[in-house]
């Protein structure tokens, strides 16, 4: 039986405003939310993607974020001082001869021009981030690994089932992660990295937390883990008299 336009662009318009929230939907869980078979699910996300609504990617699709998020260049302009001392401080916990994974982000990216000028003697380092991979490629002293995926021009990185795959064939000594805001509660993140993050996390030994001060008690995206005892924080956020009591013991933990 033939269905009506009208619930075809209704339904469409549902599917559009999803991937607004969410940013990122595998194939599965659209048809889940939608109660629609995949056939369907795909015409529709055809559909959209030839409105130049969203991005197609391999099990998936895309809402508009990609080409709305502020570019690499224009967030890496955004507290600066701040980004490099917590680079000085993360680069201070990278031992010779480890693996460590850096995360998206110009937190991290900071953290790859701190090793550039300091570099750390057999480091292998393993990124999805296309400006550390360019950073730290200048630095004949470190190993690079780069992890496959879908291109996100603005972000800078690379993302989707691939990467995920992929990073589950590495086990990581450090994980530096960056985050879209944290609190006493845990971490919060971009809703299109969380399943990619939590990936990773699972693969590291220990998780160093790169965050400004501009983020404290910021819980937007979605959630992405409460603090365990592998992780530690690195902040240029205060934990004296003018601080949260509960920052003392996540900036000095080692």
């Amino acid at each position: 039986m033939k269905v009506a336009a009208s619930v075809v662009q209704a339904r469409r318009k549902s599917l559009a405003q999803l991937l607004e929230n969410h940013r990122y939907l595998p194939l599965a869980e659209v048809c889940s939310r939608l109660g629609i078979s995949q056939a369907t699910a795909r015409r529709d996300l055809s559909a959209l993607a030839h409105e130049k609504n969203i991005t197609r990617t391999y099990g998936g699709a895309l809402g508009k974020f990609d080409m709305t998020f502020a570019s690499f260049a224009d967030r890496r302009a955004l507290d600066h001082g701040a980004k490099t001392l917590i680079a000085e401080k993360a680069r201070r916990l990278i031992k010779p001869h480890t693996t460590c994974f850096f995360d998206s982000g110009t937190t991290i990216y900071a953290l790859a021009e701190a090793l550039h000028r300091q570099p750390v003697s057999g480091l292998c380092a393993v990124t999805n981030n296309l400006p550390v991979v360019a950073m730290l490629g200048r630095s004949p002293e470190i190993e690079i690994h780069l992890l496959g995926g879908r291109f996100l021009q603005r972000q800078s990185i690379l993302l989707g089932a691939a990467a995920c795959h992929s990073a589950k064939l590495w086990e990581f000594d450090q994980m530096f992660l960056s985050v879209e805001g944290f609190s006493q509660g845990g971490l919060w993140v971009s809703p299109e990295v969380a399943g990619f993050q939590r990936t990773l996390i699972a693969r590291a030994r220990r998780v160093v937390v790169c965050a400004h001060a501009a983020k404290l008690n910021c819980e937007t995206g979605v959630f992405l883990a409460p603090w365990r005892p592998k992780f530690q924080l690195v902040t240029d956020a205060t934990a004296d008299a003018e601080g949260p009591s509960w920052l003392a013991g996540l900036i000095g933990r080692i």
